[in-house]
């Protein structure tokens, strides 16, 4: 094999490795906490968005392991007036309860 042609060789094995690499931490990085992910993300650089397949690491990382007819986790949500907390176990056998998760800004 010519030197330049294994140079290249190797150039393209440590680009994959780093891509590779650069993966596996995107998807830790995903797997942790929303105040811990957001944290972060906000200094990644819009091209990586192009370069690695975000949607589908996200799914992978979100994707949890509750199934239909499972019980919702409880957890404690402050109140909009910041004033008190909410807790989902709370409205248990009292009243329907609708979760909507999004963005509203």
């Amino acid at each position: 094999m010519r030197p330049s042609r294994r140079i290249a060789v190797k150039v393209a094995a440590a680009l994959a490795a780093l891509y590779l690499a650069a993966l596996a931490g995107l998807y830790t990085i995903m797997c942790q906490p929303p105040e811990v992910f957001g944290g972060i993300m906000r200094h990644v650089p819009d091209l990586a968005f192009m370069v690695f397949p975000f949607r589908p690491l996200w799914l992978r990382a979100r994707a949890g392991n509750l199934k239909v007819g499972d019980a919702a986790p409880d957890f404690t949500l402050e109140t909009q007036d910041k004033k008190s907390r909410v807790q989902l176990s709370s409205f248990h056998g009292v009243k329907p309860v609708v979760l909507v998760f999004g963005s509203y800004t």
